[in-house]
């Protein structure tokens, strides 16, 4: 039963499995490599910190363009053919390093990798998710959604598995390998989903205005030209203002992501820093972290879902990731983030909820287009997260901290997730858009 509907799914979900365990594998080695590229035989270097905010930061700043314009064209040419951009890219910045790891291959590996990241990062998984919105009804989405991120898990584990029993020279080569693998998958076996889609029309071809511009007070001012029906900030804007159930989505989006782009960039120096963490413990407590997220989107979520809705686990979420993330800025021993790890299970509801009440505030096609917008709301944060909390860390693990308390920038962190649940508990979601579009539903009428 809970299957029902998934059919046509199963090469995508080969594909994002392939893919992830690509990029996962590589994620345990980097922060030693890093060090021992920037700071060797250290384990605490600001430098690294810094230079991991910045690249962090440089991502979002290019993904607020590039991941919503990637979505939006993926409405009119179809999920495969976006799709091929990011996976091609991943796969260079692996190559680098499975070459060499020497200090001036570091380099190259960080240049390469923001800008691959940049026209990817976030776009993969935002048309992973249109793809599954274009093949799955209203009512079993938030299970489709909970199952595409659970494979998601499923590769997080296995990459990190391989990453603990796997040589440092080895990982990168076999993260190239099967990041290819996956891509070459995709383009064999993975059919459109949008009718029509796959590039019958030239991208630079003109077309007619966005369906969303009835929403624009200023519309009938849009200019014309090349890459006409790519997303604009008055389409962004008629989005919220049409649905508020979005508004508050994207709201909500926005602090947890904010939360979850400081994380990425400071928690494995801080790891490191405070218990001299190394590449095998932190493959062991992102195993764990794995598996409990993929027994909640596999298990758990295809039950509660119908039981509780998706607003109720959102919240759930949110509540234990703050509840958290509070007890690793006061860790007191190394054994504390392993005990933690395994409250991943309620932390991973997050994101597939907000996906899918999102999903069901616009029509069949306009899926690429909401998707790239949560995706361009995720890469604002990872502008902002890192800016602040990388440099914060640095200070209060560095001897110069005003006051004696390394996990400060943590405890910031929670108070953020915090903010996001009591929004949550405001969402009120409104019935699943039936037609075609957002704007003839809900827009029209509020313009009248």
């Amino acid at each position: 039963m809970v299957m029902e509907g998934l059919t046509g799914l199963s090469h995508l979900f080969v594909t994002m499995f392939l893919t992830g365990f690509g990029g996962v594998i590589a994620i345990p080695a980097i922060t030693d490599i890093t060090m021992a590229a920037l700071c060797p035989g250290q384990d605490e270097c600001s430098l690294a910190i810094y230079l991991t905010g910045f690249q962090q930061a440089m991502i979002g700043v290019g993904s607020v363009v590039t991941t919503p314009l990637i979505g939006n064209l993926s409405d009119r040419y179809g999920r495969k053919a976006l799709l091929t951009l990011p996976l091609t890219v991943s796969v260079i910045p692996q190559v680098i390093l499975a070459y060499s790891r020497d200090t001036k291959f570091f380099y190259v590996y960080y240049v390469v990798r923001t800008l691959a990241a940049i026209a990817g990062e976030g776009s993969s998984h935002c048309l992973a998710l249109a793809y599954v919105a274009d093949k799955v009804p209203d009512g079993r989405r938030t299970t489709a959604f909970g199952i595409l991120a659970g494979v998601g898990s499923a590769a997080f584990v296995g990459g990190t598995l391989a990453a603990r029993f796997l040589p440092t020279a080895l990982i990168f080569q076999v993260s190239a390998v099967f990041s290819m693998i996956g891509l070459v998958y995709m383009r064999i076996f993975l059919k459109d989903s949008v009718p029509g889609g796959g590039m019958r029309q030239p991208l630079l071809k003109e077309a007619e205005e966005p369906c969303l511009e009835q929403c624009a007070d200023d519309s009938s001012n849009r200019t014309t030209g090349t890459f006409k029906k790519l997303p604009s900030l008055g389409d962004v804007i008629c989005l919220l203002k049409c649905s508020p159930t979005f508004s508050q989505a994207a709201v909500v989006f926005l602090f947890n992501s904010l939360a979850d782009g400081g994380l990425m960039s400071i928690l494995l120096y801080y790891l490191k820093a405070r218990f001299q963490y190394n590449k095998n413990q932190f493959a062991d407590l992102m195993m764990i972290t794995g598996i409990g997220a993929t027994l909640s989107q596999l298990v758990f979520m295809p039950i509660l879902v119908p039981l509780v809705g998706e607003e109720k686990l959102l919240s759930t979420g949110l509540l234990v990731s703050c509840i958290n993330i509070f007890i690793y800025s006061i860790s007191w021993s190394g054994w504390v983030p392993y005990a933690l790890a395994g409250f991943s299970v309620f932390g991973v509801f997050v994101r597939p909820s907000i996906c899918s009440i999102a999903s069901k505030q616009v029509g069949p096609t306009e899926q690429g287009m909401v998707q790239g917008c949560l995706s361009g709301i995720s890469s604002i944060a990872n502008i902002i997260a890192p800016l602040i909390f990388s440099p914060m860390t640095a200070l209060f693990l560095s001897e110069e901290a005003p006051f004696n308390f390394p996990g400060f920038s943590l405890m910031c962190l929670g108070l953020i997730l915090m903010t996001a649940f009591f929004l949550s508990l405001m969402i009120r979601a409104d019935p699943p858009i039936a037609n075609d579009k957002v704007s003839s539903n809900r827009c029209a009428p509020t313009l009248a």
